[in-house]
């Protein structure tokens, strides 16, 4: 597994890393001994990088990431940590904290069930917009040298926001949704993370399964996919977006890998200061995935990626307009 390095000052990971979230919410059912092989398969191919949040099934990701390190080396793992959202019993939304005195709970509770005593690296998952980003990022800063955080990293914020948070303290990764068919990040975002030597560590790489090559219209969604709500996945737009996806299949099939690999490909083609999340579920998908190391794209298929799956293409936001309103990188 070849490692690439989270911004200037944020450390070496895996090329690959692996999402969680899917293993306990919003995906659907799952199964935690699958869940719990899954993450050991990607800890055994060389793996490092593993994302979570606290409010992924309240509490039950982090349950299962212990689960999944126990009788392992710890250090073998960067385990990166999402906080702040806030959820009712029902699994409601409620919004965002991120006082100084949440954030310090909710990395208590973080250690606790992690069973660990630092997080590598942690993040508000949105900008609370009650509390300046440099309150937070201070706060933050106060926990790496208690020892209790490694590396401070954020997530979905613009350029502004970037700015305004590097000059508090170092800022190892951005972490936001970029896809062949999430390309926002490029016009201002992406060139002044790297102006400031921030990493993006890209989530939604196959932006939720539309770009796996495994979905089909007449798929139907379990109970609790919330996908049901995205635009993306419904009407007309799920037909634009499929062809799209059609397109790029047969650009894979031309090179004799799997559509999904070839989408992952693309995105760590955008430069060694990104590092693509997948979500896999289960080791079948994770092999998959990391069948990616071993494509090299050169200038002339990225020209035909472009031209199968142009920028702007998609049909539909990324997320409900509801969600989109969360979100400072949208702004």
């Amino acid at each position: 597994m070849l490692t690439r390095t989270l911004g200037r000052t944020g450390p070496a990971v895996s090329a690959l890393g692996l999402g969680l979230m899917g293993m306990s919410d919003l995906y659907g059912p799952a199964d935690d001994a699958e869940s719990v092989a899954t993450i050991h398969a990607a800890l055994d191919a060389g793996v490092t990088l593993l994302d979570t949040g606290d409010f992924y099934g309240m509490g039950h990701n982090e349950l299962l990431l212990r689960d999944a390190l126990r009788g392992r080396n710890r250090d073998h793992a960067v385990i990166s940590v999402k906080f702040g959202a806030l959820r009712g019993p029902d699994g409601s939304w409620l919004g965002y904290d991120s006082r100084p005195e949440a954030i310090k709970t909710f990395l208590a509770y973080t250690l606790r069930r992690l069973g660990t005593d630092h997080v590598d690296v942690y993040r508000p998952s949105r900008l609370d917009p009650a509390v300046p980003i440099e309150d937070q990022v201070g706060t933050l800063g106060e926990l790496v040298k208690a020892g209790y955080v490694r590396h401070i990293g954020l997530s979905e914020v613009g350029a502004d926001t970037l700015r305004r948070a590097a000059a508090v303290h170092p800022i190892s990764d951005l972490q936001i949704e970029y896809s062949l068919l999430s390309r926002g990040i490029e016009a201002e975002i992406l060139p002044t993370a790297r102006e400031l030597g921030i990493g993006v560590t890209a989530y939604g790489v196959l932006s939720r399964g539309l770009l796996s090559g495994h979905w089909s219209p007449s798929r139907e969604l379990a109970a609790g996919d919330f996908r049901g709500y995205s635009p993306r996945f419904r009407g007309e737009n799920l037909d634009r977006n499929l062809a799209l996806t059609d397109a790029l299949a047969k650009l894979a099939a031309a090179k004799g890998i799997t559509t999904a690999q070839l989408a992952i490909a693309w995105v760590a083609a955008q430069g060694d200061d990104v590092v693509p999340l997948v979500g896999a579920r289960t080791r079948a998908r994770l092999a998959e995935s990391l069948g990616t190391t071993d494509v090299e794209l050169t200038d002339a298929d990225l020209a035909e990626i472009e031209a199968a799956v142009p920028a702007g293409a998609a049909a539909g936001g990324r997320y409900a307009d509801a969600q989109l309103a969360h979100l400072d990188s949208e702004k």
